[in-house]
């Protein structure tokens, strides 16, 4: 009887600390681009081609938080000073950037998520399920921070489109391209969690590579005596992730389409083709 008691109040105990398990990390984030420029001269802008990499540079350099327990999160962009956007009369928009003030969801049991973000002036709630990834595991370790952490592979292919503007005039350009993800998970903080959109592993994920994309784990913090707040969120016009995609297929349409007019209605200046890789 006494036994019995014992393994009953074990077992309460083990189930209040999972359901009581809290963390909070931080990730930074930066992702390398190739910008392509030239000019209607005999040579090209060096100077402004720079500049404009550096800026780019500092947009894709962000910090983010993700408050986490057992099965739920939350990942959001800490405030920071936003970097200047125009450089050498050259403007810099990056459509579906949210504004510093996106929510993401997830519920890692259920496996679903919601998506707060804005576009123009105008938010949106994206609803819908997360995806199981293919992850490759491998035996291949290495130490981030006191953590012993795990590497784990996947690759998926996708269609990427790409717009070169030259003089006024739009290419538009689509391609197959194949997307390699590498992932670092930790088993020492089983929480099948990670940063933005990744999931699905035996442990928290501190450090991404995709792409030229980069994501990197620098402060975590377990079971902080600060409760953390995971609320889902509510404001927004709902819609899926498909139809959100369409969207932002549309806004970009319509930016580089502004940008053609502004530059056919210049008669004088120097003619500029940008092309961003990411």
């Amino acid at each position: 009887m006494r036994i019995t008691l014992f393994l009953s109040l074990v077992l309460l105990s083990l189930i209040s600390g999972a359901q009581n398990f809290q963390g909070k990390a931080t990730y930074k984030t930066h992702r390398n681009m190739d910008i392509k420029m030239s000019t209607d001269s005999n040579a090209p802008n060096k100077a402004l081609q720079k500049q404009l990499q550096d800026q780019i540079r500092k947009m894709s350099q962000k910090t983010f938080t993700l408050n986490f327990n057992k099965s739920v999160s939350t990942y959001t962009q800490n405030k920071e000073l936003k970097p200047e956007t125009q450089t050498g009369g050259v403007s810099i928009v990056m459509i579906g950037n949210g504004g510093g003030n996106d929510v993401l969801y997830k519920d890692v049991v259920k496996k679903e998520y919601k998506n707060k973000t804005e576009i123009s002036g105008k938010n949106f709630l994206i609803e819908d399920k997360l995806e199981s990834a293919p992850w490759e595991m491998t035996a291949e370790t290495k130490k981030i921070g006191k953590y012993t952490c795990y590497k784990a592979t996947r690759s998926r292919e996708e269609e990427r489109m790409s717009f070169t503007m030259t003089d006024g005039e739009k290419e538009e350009t689509k391609k197959m391209v194949t997307v390699k993800t590498e992932a670092w998970y930790t088993p020492e903080i089983p929480v099948s969690n990670g940063p933005g959109m990744f999931w699905g592993l035996p442990g928290l994920i501190l450090e991404v590579h995709e792409g030229k994309q980069t994501i990197v784990c620098t402060e975590l913090v377990l079971n902080p005596s600060e409760k953390v707040t995971i609320k889902k969120p509510k404001k927004g016009k709902k819609v899926s992730q498909e139809k959100f995609d369409k969207i932002m297929r549309e806004k970009t349409e319509e930016m580089m389409e502004r940008f053609r007019n502004n530059r056919k209605s210049k008669k004088d200046g120097e003619s500029i083709s940008i092309e961003i890789q990411g």
